[in-house]
């Protein structure tokens, strides 16, 4: 029996964040070329590897800080990994509260600018610019600038704008979690209908009835590693299993768990980085140094001259 093609393959894929927020040390980086830059990593996805089939629909389940939303964004193609690959076979569509809006432009100008980032031309998105808007049920909030929307409105949009867009795999982020219950049973209406076109979906939620009603897969974060990944029913139940232990735990032993593993996920992080260190080129530092005194020259030069 020939295997399926997979529409999507993520190999051993890994995403580090500097949570180093100090403007102090950015303008150091900035001017000594990384030489004397401490990094803060924190390891917010390691060694993902899953494979899904056209017309796989995924649910993403985990603990908050589990790095659904950072996957999310890798698969949208919001952002890239820090290392391994991604393979999307088509085209790609985020659905996540803000994904992608501007805040200063009005919700016309919005529906304008993701559709044609989307690769569409000036006249399919007026083709589709009236079903878009007719599907945001936004009426003339659509003439005002987003920063003035709700988390449900922006929503709203970016569901309308990103199911007229015609993805070949969309992902859903917590998109569903705002908003009313008219409107969302709308929302997964429209998701079953790409279903049945065989897109393939990913469907992030902290509701597991939901991902079961949904997805035939699922995958199961545990704080940036995958805990397990396969039929939707199975993983499902494990999780919901797991969730029932968890919470009967007193909150402070809830708090030290959640405590501990982002500890290990941030000594990961430098443990990677440290890796990515002793990797580099010996020359690096020197070639750092070597700019460095080049722009000290030129500066001085200027001053003098």
């Amino acid at each position: 029996m020939v295997k399926p093609l997979s529409k999507v393959k993520v190999s051993q894929v890994s995403k580090v964040y500097d949570l180093n927020n100090s403007k102090k040390d950015k303008i150091i980086q900035l001017f000594t070329f990384g030489l004397f830059y401490k990094e803060k990593p924190y390891y917010a996805l390691r060694d993902v590897s899953f494979e899904v089939e056209a017309g796989d629909s995924v649910g993403i389940i985990g603990l908050n800080g589990s790095g659904k939303s950072t996957l999310s964004n890798i698969l949208g193609e919001v952002t890239q990994p820090t290392s391994g690959t991604i393979e999307i076979e088509g085209r790609s569509s985020l659905i996540a509260i803000s994904a992608g809006l501007n805040n200063d432009l009005t919700g016309v100008e919005n529906i304008k600018m993701k559709c044609l980032m989307h690769g569409m031309s000036e006249k399919e998105v007026d083709d589709k610019f009236e079903d878009i808007v007719q599907f945001s049920e936004l009426d003339d909030f659509i003439y005002q600038p987003i920063k003035s929307y709700s988390s449900g409105m922006r929503s709203r949009l970016g569901f309308a704008i990103a199911i007229h867009t015609e993805p070949d795999v969309l992902i859903v982020d917590e998109a569903l979690s705002v908003g009313d219950e008219t409107f969302s049973n709308k929302c997964i209406a429209k998701m079953r209908e790409f279903q049945d076109k065989g897109v393939t979906i990913f469907f992030v939620s902290h509701s597991t009835s939901q991902i079961k009603q949904m997805c035939n897969k699922a995958l199961w974060l545990q704080f940036g590693e995958v805990k397990d990944f396969g039929d939707c029913d199975r993983v499902a139940h494990d999780y919901t299993m797991y969730m029932r232990s968890y919470r009967q735990k007193p909150k402070e032993e809830q708090l030290a768990y959640k405590k501990e593993m982002i500890a290990r996920q941030q000594e990961k992080g430098e443990q990677f980085i440290s890796k990515q260190k002793e990797s580099r080129n010996i020359l690096d530092p020197l070639i750092g140094a070597a700019l460095l005194g080049v722009t000290a020259l030129s500066a001085w030069l200027q001053i003098m001259g």
